[in-house]
């Protein structure tokens, strides 16, 4: 059975399944054998996704639509789980992960499971020697949340409690080494957390908090409770995606094409001029005032061609035996097609502040003095 914490090559009855139609039509399925899932493409019966790959495109029975069957990461839940309460999205999961230093082995504790988005994340990241603690206050999201990590095979890395932690404390002393807080007052929290940190391993902690006055009551805590290396950060999206435009031969006007014609001609016959060889080969004229022919004058000086007359008569040499010279035709350089980058018009706003801070171990020696 292929849940969120292992992995299969094909799909099985029971499993989790992402039906992808567009980026924002995505949503979750638990296959069953008489199951159908209907959109507006039409009827996709249970039956024929049983035994596909993951990735599969497969069509609705109408043949109207189709959709792709993606695997359920932490991610894709994130996009698609049912909101009991505002979430985290990829671009603050990340980052949190990151400057927590969480890696598989670790323990820690989650204040405010909320609708599971970040809980599913942090599971599968400290699996699978690590654990997680998440606490929420709230009786009926914390049983709906246990029952989703049960039938997503989460429930082995998290331990649910509903408890409200700002009153009565985490109830963990010396365990933990990353706490994070999803608190309305985390400051409040912040007491319990130092007691639940590993008192030989650095701790660190970060508070989610919606606005500023949030964050400036909660440094002052940290302080107090000695807690070093402060900062706070602000992440924000900005999606890029790219493009390929193709640029055909543009044709000319037809006092375009007349001019393009006659300085070609006009340019190939004095890059000629220029350029002939030292025999006096290339074209040449009588003069009608009793001159002599050019190839028999003397040269004036022997300087040798210059470097941009002697490339703009190979490059005009080259575009003539291929018939570009005087044609109505404009070359476009390359293969004509040109990658455009552009920024997603709609950019996610502010969801909320990161305040990070670490807590140094307890020196061993000074313990055991204080003992």
């Amino acid at each position: 059975m292929a849940l969120f914490a292992k992995y299969s090559m094909t799909i099985s009855e029971g499993d989790f399944v992402v039906i992808f139609v567009t980026p924002e039509n995505k949503t979750i399925i638990q296959l069953t054998a008489d199951g159908t899932y209907t959109n507006r493409a039409g009827k996709f019966p249970h039956s024929e996704i049983i035994g596909k790959p993951w990735g599969s495109k497969i069509f609705s029975t109408n043949k109207k639509g189709y959709v792709h069957l993606l695997y359920p990461t932490p991610e894709m839940w994130t996009d698609c789980l049912p909101h009991r309460t505002q979430i985290l999205y990829t671009t603050d999961i990340s980052y949190v992960s990151c400057l927590l230093d969480l890696k598989p082995g670790v323990k820690m504790i989650e204040s405010g499971t909320g609708s599971g988005s970040f809980s599913h994340s942090l599971a599968r990241t400290i699996a699978p020697t690590g654990h997680l603690y998440t606490f929420e206050y709230h009786e009926p999201r914390a049983t709906q949340a246990k029952k989703e990590f049960e039938s997503h095979g989460l429930s082995q890395f998290i331990t649910v409690e509903c408890k409200d932690v700002c009153k009565d404390g985490f109830g963990i002393e010396n365990l933990v080494t990353a706490v994070f807080l999803d608190l309305p007052a985390p400051w409040e929290a912040i007491p319990s957390a130092k007691k639940a940190f590993n008192k030989n391993r650095v701790g660190r902690i970060c508070c989610f908090s919606p606005c500023i006055e949030q964050v400036l009551e909660t440094v002052k805590e940290l302080k107090t409770q000695n807690f070093t290396d402060i900062r706070m950060f602000e992440c924000l999206s900005r999606p890029q995606y790219t493009q390929t435009h193709e640029f055909p031969p543009v044709p000319l006007q037809p006092k375009a094409k007349k001019w393009a014609g006659e300085k070609s001609e006009k340019g190939i016959t004095d890059l000629k001029r220029k350029g002939r060889d030292d025999n006096g080969a290339g074209d040449h004229q009588d003069g009608d005032n009793g001159e002599e022919p050019r190839s028999k004058r003397k040269k004036t000086d022997d300087k040798p061609e210059d470097d941009v007359v002697k490339g703009q008569r190979e490059n005009v040499q080259a575009l003539d035996s291929v018939g570009i010279i005087g044609s109505s035709i404009i070359p476009v350089p390359g293969d004509g097609k040109i990658f455009i980058g552009k920024t997603q018009a709609k950019v996610r706003g502010h969801t909320s502040y990161l305040t990070f801070a670490t807590l140094l171990p307890v020196d061993p020696l000074e313990s055991a003095e204080s003992q």
